[in-house]
């Protein structure tokens, strides 16, 4: 569908990428996953044709459609609806509504047969094309990606960019290009949404390259990962999990390679030196140098990974109570987000606050750290000292001043050598410290925000949504700080990895209360399923016993048993029509087989004979689907006469 063959691609004098090769095949779930600045966003605008390679090739099949989340579609507005929005993805059928209320116009004041003979045209093409259940689909992506009902008509500019994200999100999966391009797409959604897309993505039809942060995202919505390292493209047939396993086995490998290589190398040299000026050996000696000349180097294994080894010291401990919050009510307005609720931070507790945006987490976050009128009573606990992280807080830091410098000013009394230290584990090194804070990315920011707060020795953390923008690496770095930090946060996040790995207690908010669940997030998910299980059986039970109590039915008429003979007859045809969907599939699947072998890409006259195969049998799979559909509305609506 699309191969990327020997390619480079500079910045400045530096190789993002050297020879890089990748072949993406129809229905690949890819995750792209490396450290920030390695150009894993830079890849996927050279697949869009945004940048173009330096050397070597990007070809694509023909009918290969792109679709790309960026970060560059936050900046449309539009005083248009968020429905009316990611309804412009269906472009044809836009088109043609407009030209049957055209028609119908004209109908009013000239009614002829050539209209009417258009009209039917048009209004055939728009059913073929669903065009009469589009806002249907629109409106169960939009409310999958968290939208209530009630914002869809409402402007896209009211909205905060992280929700106009998922309305790009949505018009996206509404296209249903045929390679789906998603760059850091959790950043912008929460949990339920998170796992509502995971969904999405494993029937999704076209094939997925996804940028990702989120380590359980990555295992659960990927089946192929892609590394960018040292310019290259190393490819691992497996999710992020089997990419850490099989990382080390390789690595273990390339780096025994590599000193054998190395060994061989020196005592080649050796030989050279010592007889280079023996006039016996002068054959053996320019052989030895040719052999070295000739030498594919191997590369020595680069460790990535950076690990937290410094102590986070807090001047003193807190009291036992850290914060205690007493019949609590907060509201905006109609909307209440607590009422009269209770809660306690202890000393020592590790709190996760978790759920779907529009719950309060941040709002309950901004109460606890005083910044929010509330009614009810907020006591903060002895000798307690806290510092709150969010992302606005970027805005903060003095933009003017170099990275060492403005964690000079945390006033932490830390030694310069200290935090040279601390910039280190956050993947600051040597000059890197001298940076100025306005040249940074976002991820850096954040990671610069990050040190301020952990080297700020309070003993009470706020964390707003800390792994926004920051990569797995970064993740890692943070989630092992926290691990030793040996005082008292509270965190807000959707990272489920993450959340795992440092929280002891799980906060949420329902039915305008502080619930909490003593225990791990796997746990308390666990329990949460069951819970959500057990109600929508609940919800079913009525429905379930409004069908026992049905009376039976009277003998049947003749017109009922005509009914049911038409019934039979037509699932008879059904069957038939099943068994040419399961052919074509099968016929689809033979050639998919055929384009998913490597070297088809190296015979452009077989390439391209493939895939108007694949094209034709496309068109016969729709058309037999459309035919079952056909089949199964009849049965619907003779069934409904009954």
């Amino acid at each position: 569908m699309l191969a990327i063959s020997n390619m480079s691609f500079y910045f400045g004098s530096r190789p993002l990428y050297k020879d890089a090769n990748l072949h993406i095949k129809p229905k690949d779930r890819i995750g792209l996953i490396g450290a920030n600045g390695t150009g894993k966003s830079t890849l996927l605008r050279l697949i869009s044709g945004e940048y173009a390679p330096d050397e070597g090739t990007i070809s694509k099949a023909k009918d290969c459609t792109i679709g790309f989340l960026n970060q560059d579609l936050l900046s449309y507005l539009t005083n248009e609806s968020i429905l009316e929005v990611a309804m412009q993805a269906f472009e044809e059928q836009n088109q043609l509504q407009e030209q049957i209320d055209k028609t119908l116009h004209e109908m009013e004041v000239n009614y002829t047969d050539s209209l009417v003979d258009k009209l039917a045209k048009l209004q055939e093409r728009f059913e073929m094309l669903g065009g009469y259940s589009m806002q249907a689909k629109a409106e169960e992506i939009l409310e999958g990606l968290g939208f209530k009902t009630a914002d869809l008509q409402r402007p896209l500019q009211e909205f905060s960019g992280g929700w106009r994200m998922r309305v790009m999100l949505a018009k996206l999966l509404l296209q249903k290009p045929a390679l789906l391009m998603l760059d850091e797409p959790t950043n912008h959604l929460d949990l339920p949404s998170i796992q509502w897309i995971e969904n999405y993505i494993h029937s999704y039809e076209g094939a997925i390259i996804v940028v990702s942060h989120d380590r359980q995202f990555l295992d659960n919505a990927v089946k192929t990962t892609v590394e960018v390292s040292q310019a290259k493209l190393n490819i691992y047939a497996g999710n992020y999990s089997f990419y850490l396993k099989e990382r080390e086995l390789r690595q273990e490998i390339q780096q025994s390679a590599y000193e054998n290589q190395q060994d061989k190398i020196r005592q080649t040299e050796r030989f050279i030196e010592r007889f280079r000026s023996k006039s016996t050996k002068a054959r053996q000696v320019q052989s030895r140098v040719k052999a070295l000349e000739k030498m594919d180097l191997i590369d020595e294994v680069i460790d990535e990974t950076a690990k937290v080894n410094f102590k986070f010291n807090f001047g003193q401990k807190s009291g036992r109570q850290v914060m205690e919050l007493d019949n609590i009510g907060k509201a905006y307005g109609d909307l209440t987000i607590l009422k009269n609720t209770t809660a306690r931070i202890e000393r020592g507790d590790k709190i996760a606050l978790v759920g779907a945006n529009g719950k309060g987490k941040s709002t309950l976050l901004r109460i606890i750290a005083g910044t929010e009128q509330i009614k009810g009573e907020r006591k903060l606990g002895h000798n307690v000292l806290f510092s709150f992280f969010a992302q606005h807080q970027l805005e903060s830091l003095v933009v003017e001043n170099e990275i060492l410098e403005e964690l000079k000013q945390a006033g932490s009394a830390k030694t310069e050598t200290e935090l040279r230290s601390v910039l280190g584990c956050f993947l600051f090194k040597d000059d890197d410290v001298f940076k100025k804070i306005k040249i940074l990315s976002g991820g850096e920011k954040s990671r610069v925000a990050l040190a301020k707060v952990l080297i700020s020795e309070a003993n009470f953390l706020l964390l707003d949504e800390p792994t926004n923008h920051l990569d797995i690496q970064s993740v890692n770095i943070l989630m092992q700080a926290l691990d030793q930090y040996e005082g008292t946060f509270v965190v807000v996040s959707h990272d489920r990895h993450f959340i795992s790995q440092v929280a002891n207690k799980i906060w949420y908010i329902e039915d305008e209360e502080i619930k909490e669940y003593l225990g791990t997030f796997a746990e308390y998910n666990d329990w949460y399923q069951k819970q959500l299980a057990k109600k929508m059986a609940q919800a079913a039970a009525p429905q379930e016993k409004k069908k026992k109590e049905k009376k039976p039915k009277p003998q049947d008429s003749p017109e009922i048993k005509a009914i049911k003979r038409e019934i039979r007859e037509t699932k008879m045809a059904l069957e038939k029509a099943e068994a040419k969907v399961t052919k074509s599939e099968k016929k689809q699947e033979e050639i998919e087989l055929k384009l998913a072998d490597n070297t088809i890409y190296n015979d452009p006259e077989k390439l391209e004979k493939t895939q108007q195969e694949f094209a034709k049998v496309q068109e016969e799979l729709a058309a037999a689907n459309d035919a079952w559909e056909e089949l199964v509305m009849k049965i619907d609506e003779l069934e409904a006469q009954l």
